[in-house]
């Protein structure tokens, strides 16, 4: 892909400087909510509300690469978007963390769910 044309769809959620570790930040662009998170460095981008309920994920709690929602405690792999606890069972959309001049962006027409959504045994 030209590097130009997809730094040109890139749009900025948030400074990079305030998602702390185990801080997630909602960030609202048009009326899209996203949860943007810092994991040993690396930043992720995920949809911003359970798959499960209206819980905000922002409003979750970090467990090391897992945030837990905090409407009904199910949880996802921050990094895959993977269900990892009950009662969620649907994959989170997620995105590529873009770091560009000091800001978190993505692209947000790539939002996408990876694998098969279902909760390991």
């Amino acid at each position: 892909m030209n590097t130009a044309a997809a730094s040109h769809r890139l749009v900025a959620l948030c400074a990079a400087s305030d998602v702390e570790p185990d801080t997630p930040v909602r960030a609202l662009l048009g009326n899209v909510a996203y949860a943007v998170f810092s994991l040993n460095g690396q930043f992720y981008v995920t949809q911003d509300q359970c798959t499960h309920g209206p819980g905000s994920l922002a409003d979750g709690f970090v467990m090391d690469t897992e945030i837990e929602c905090p409407f009904h405690q199910g949880r996802f792999d921050i990094r895959t978007g993977q269900p990892t606890a009950a009662p969620c069972t649907e994959a989170l959309r997620i995105w590529t963390a873009h770091v560009v001049d000091g800001q978190i962006c993505i692209d947000p027409a790539e939002g996408r769910c990876v694998g098969n959504g279902s909760v390991p045994a």
